[in-house]
């Protein structure tokens, strides 16, 4: 028998490409048809046949995925949405989608990454999907114990009018800085004050003060001994510009917690620059009781310079700037304090540092991270 000649060949397999495509055609209509009719597991086993057909499909694998998801079967879903991730690298959706999969399967480090990443590429304007991927990214961020991460993922929601108890178990944890998997029970004592410490902070971050504040005294009413109850209420009174009221909480706080770094750092921060001096004693004991804690030592220097004591503040800022070499506005303060100490060349070369991340951060188009914000998960309770 002759064997076929090349040009029979690529007659037959154009046929074969033409039927396939066919077929790939009609089972994708299919399937979209099964999916809209409400026939999930017929839609399922015809995107799976279409896919099979055409791996590079990407609206079939992002169909499969929803529908998985829906389906509570997450292990399938990830599995449908890394496709689409893998095909569509800037799908910022998709990576979002697949973050809430890894949420639910356990994977906490890898699910917070890529919905971290999607808030970058953009999430689609469907404002239940952009809330449920927010409140998740506020989940995580909490049990990561990136607590001021937190509180601005949940900040946008409380802002945008969700409400729930879920929502204050969350904001209550992070507000209370714990880092558990899942809130108390709201029967509990700890439950209560977890319940009302997130619906206050909620409140407070819709900037409904007067109610937020009626919520925080119920708590310390109810519980004024649970740890960092007093430290949440200060944070609340200083989101609403309530500074006296704030210190007198975080003196409270330091009352119960003797060796509580927080308040101490907050009390210092509130001073600056409107009483330094009755700043200064908080930080140095800041830094006396975590010495390893860049931002005790950067906010030591500042007040140390804002005082007048040039030459402690000087190695205060260096510690500072070794933890934080790209944050500019520690070059600055060092710009100054070695000018008083007369280290003027050190002086000339700290401002040349300033104006060259400053120009850095102005070509990214974005702020430097805040640094209270970066230093944040090192600091102690």
């Amino acid at each position: 028998m002759s064997r076929p000649s090349q040009a029979q060949s690529r007659s037959s397999a154009a046929t074969h490409s033409t039927t396939e495509t066919k077929t790939f055609e009609s089972l994708s209509k299919s399937a979209d048809e099964a999916r809209d009719a409400g026939r999930l597991d017929d839609a399922v086993k015809l995107y799976r046949r279409a896919l099979t057909l055409n791996p590079k499909w990407t609206e079939g694998w992002w169909s499969l995925g929803t529908l998985h998801y829906d389906s509570d079967r997450y292990l399938e879903a990830q599995l449908a949405f890394g496709k689409v991730v893998a095909l569509d690298p800037k799908q910022g959706t998709a990576r979002a989608m697949l973050g809430l999969c890894e949420f639910e399967l356990g994977k906490s480090e890898q699910a917070l990454k890529d919905i971290e990443a999607s808030k970058s590429l953009g999430v689609l304007e469907d404002k239940q999907l952009r809330d449920v991927v927010v409140y998740h990214d506020g989940i995580l961020l909490q049990r990561a114990g990136q607590f001021e991460a937190a509180k601005a993922a949940l900040t946008s929601l409380c802002l945008n009018g969700v409400r729930s108890s879920e929502l204050a178990g969350t904001f209550g944890m992070v507000a209370l800085r714990m880092r558990d998997v899942a809130a108390p029970d709201p029967s509990t004592e700890a439950g209560e004050v977890v319940q009302h410490a997130g619906r206050g902070a909620c409140l407070n971050a819709a900037k409904e003060y007067e109610t937020a504040k009626t919520e925080f005294d119920q708590v310390i009413a109810r519980a004024p001994h649970f740890p960092l109850v007093h430290y949440a209420y200060g944070c609340a009174l200083v989101d609403a510009r309530d500074i006296p009221g704030a210190i007198k909480e975080f003196e409270a706080e330091i009352a119960e917690q003797p060796k509580s770094v927080l308040p101490r750092l907050h009390i210092a921060v509130a001073e600056y620059k409107v009483d330094s001096a009755a700043g200064l004693k908080y930080a140095e004991e800041a830094v006396q009781l975590d010495p390893k804690l860049p931002l005790g030592h950067y906010l030591l220097g500042l007040l140390l310079l804002d005082t007048g004591a040039y030459e402690r503040a000087v190695p205060e800022l260096e510690t500072a700037r070794k933890a934080f070499p790209q944050e500019g506005r520690i070059d600055l303060s060092l710009a100054t304090a070695y000018a008083h100490v007369g280290r003027l060349q050190d002086a000339a070369q700290a401002r040349v540092e300033f104006a060259r991340k400053k120009q850095a951060e102005q070509a990214k188009a974005e702020g430097a991270v805040e640094i209270t914000d970066a230093m944040n998960a090192r600091t102690k309770q």
